[in-house]
């Protein structure tokens, strides 16, 4: 077999640089080459991490979310043939609620009108071992077209938010929020929060067949808390355009489930940077370093224009601030070329 020296001699630099950084407490964006939607939870000195994949459930487990190309990684559940919830499986989310694991996921039967949320349980320790039963539909009255679920907790209470549907037709995106019962049932009504208004949220021009000629998108919701303050990060636009970005709404009211209680900001606080090659960041989660004295972003975006929503869209990370007046400061993504420092550890 002829070896082409040229090739060997790249790719041996490129381990050696990859075994400098790894050595040196260093990394560069993307973490991985492919993985919309990518989300983590910290668990006894590991990062359990997923992303889309469509058709199954994949866990990640690691020390360094930095080093997550070489983790230890299993198919936790694939769906049974012929179900509601068999295909287009989007934005994985794994939640450590009262002892048990829990991971919420959107899901539908071929036909995008019919995606809705879904969880599974498992009460083993590990994620990796124990069964994971499936415990059902997560929906709201109206029960609508509903993806993108995040839990959190609020005054002892757990809420959900999601993206969904006015009513049954495509069209808009909304974050809608509710009160759940117990980790696999809302209760009562859903409330909406936020509609896109601003123009910088109402990108979503389409030229296909099955769609609407345009979409306008609120969608992703995250959790997010700093020094009891609550604030929800948001992506906004349409996936398929340059133009996805991420939106902030604080909590400045007494009642969450009041929507008057939510304010948006005017502008959004992530958006595509030409000048590092980075377009279409969006659809973030959030964690801390192992210490826990440093909050990082988790997010996906594409390294050229017009990628779209496809497989060339790639989890990134880094380091947030925090603003004077208690708001996130994201700032700006990050080349492929930029060397950042692995989250602080402990």
């Amino acid at each position: 077999m002829k070896i082409d020296h040229k090739y060997l001699i790249s790719f041996l630099l490129m381990l050696m640089i990859a075994n400098g950084f790894s050595q040196s407490g260093t990394f560069t964006n993307p973490i991985l080459s492919s993985g919309a939607d990518p989300y983590s939870t910290y668990h006894n000195g590991y990062y359990y991490y997923t992303h889309t994949l469509q058709n199954k459930l994949v866990l990640w487990k690691t020390k360094s979310l930095a080093n997550i190309a070489e983790a230890e990684s299993k198919t936790i559940w694939m769906p049974p043939e012929g179900t509601m919830y068999s295909k287009d499986i989007w934005a994985p989310e794994f939640h450590i609620i009262d002892g048990k694991w829990y991971v919420y996921f959107a899901a539908d039967d071929g036909n995008n009108e019919n995606h809705r949320m879904y969880v599974l349980e498992n009460d083993n320790e590990d994620p990796f071992q124990g069964e994971w039963e499936f415990k059902g539909k997560v929906a709201a009255w109206p029960d609508r077209w509903a993806i993108d679920g995040n839990v959190f907790t609020y005054e002892d209470e757990r809420y959900m938010i999601w993206s969904g549907w006015e009513g049954h037709t495509n069209g808009q995106q909304n974050i809608y929020i509710a009160k759940m019962k117990n980790p696999w049932t809302i209760d009562g009504k859903r409330v909406l929060i936020s509609e896109p208004t601003y123009v910088w949220e109402k990108q979503g021009d389409l030229d296909d067949e099955e769609n609407p000629p345009h979409v306008n998108v609120n969608e992703g919701p995250q959790n997010l808390e700093h020094n009891d303050e609550i604030f929800i990060v948001y992506s906004a636009n349409g996936c398929w355009t340059d133009y996805y970005s991420l939106g902030l709404i604080s909590f400045k009211g007494e009642d969450i489930l009041d929507p008057a209680s939510w304010i948006k900001h005017d502008k959004p606080i992530f958006k595509k940077s030409e000048e590092n090659s980075v377009y279409a960041p969006g659809h973030n989660s959030f964690f801390k370093s192992p210490d826990g004295s440093e909050d990082w972003i988790l997010y996906h975006a594409n390294s050229h224009p017009g990628e779209g929503c496809g497989t060339k869209r790639s989890p990134r990370m880094q380091k947030i601030e925090w603003n004077e007046d208690g708001t996130p400061n994201l700032g700006t993504p990050v080349s492929a070329e930029t060397i950042l420092e692995i989250p602080t550890q402990k």
